[in-house]
């Protein structure tokens, strides 16, 4: 069968673009200990929503792009959802400075390393409280063992109490002690302890993926499992 008339012709119009002025340039640290840069901009309407923020990727990316802080950067959004960078207007820009790659982690001060063949910068303190906390909510997360309402927020109140030093911590958490964090009344610490119980039941695959171990995704998970 066909898939659609001879006659008509399907026409995409190419992504908006803007040119806004770069701020400054921040690094995450995410689950697996890499360091990801990204790009805080003036904020710029485009496509439907207002932007102020594009990942880097990593340093190749931003020596790729020439863009440093203060440049004029024009801004779109890949597939229209993504905000992504393409280029300085002004490479050229006399006093210029550019980003300087960091060597401690901003959240443990460890040094970091870049393994060979590795784009990415890493942090390799596996006590590291930001990857700590990226790996809490990679768990909850809901291809791995989707606790609803363990968000970002929740997370970094129950790591900043002591409550959880590692993802298994999470199923011996009580009820009191979350009621006594700060915007946790006794219904949402009780639904949190529910959602928590409940996650055990998500199955083995789910939970090898949950560890977030590096290389190892949902299809790599089920096949460990099996």
């Amino acid at each position: 069968l066909p898939h659609g008339p001879k006659w008509a012709v399907a026409y995409k119009y190419p992504p908006e673009q803007k040119t806004t002025k770069l701020l400054s340039i921040e690094v995450n640290v995410g689950r697996t200990g890499v360091i990801t840069p990204y790009a805080v901009f003036e904020p710029v309407f485009l496509a439907g929503s207002t932007v102020s923020k594009a990942t880097l990727h990593n340093m190749d990316f931003i020596k790729e792009k020439n863009v440093a802080v203060g440049d004029t950067i024009v801004v779109r959004k890949a597939g229209d959802i993504i905000p992504e960078i393409l280029r300085s207007e002004n490479p050229e820009r006399e006093g210029r400075i550019e980003f300087a790659a960091p060597t401690v982690c901003p959240s443990c001060k460890a040094l970091l390393i870049r393994e060979q063949d590795e784009a990415a910068i890493r942090c390799v303190n596996p006590e590291c409280p930001a990857q700590l906390a990226r790996r809490v909510e990679h768990f909850a997360s809901r291809d791995a063992m989707n606790i609803d309402g363990l968000g970002q927020a929740q997370v970094t109140a129950l790591i900043d109490a002591g409550l959880v030093n590692d993802v298994a911590d999470l199923f011996f958490i009580m009820q009191e002690d979350i009621e006594a964090l700060p915007r946790m009344g006794e219904k949402s610490a009780e639904n949190l302890v529910n959602a928590i119980n409940a996650s055990k039941k998500a199955g083995l695959s789910r939970l090898i993926f949950a560890l977030g171990i590096r290389h190892v995704g949902k299809r790599t998970a089920q096949a460990l499992a099996k």
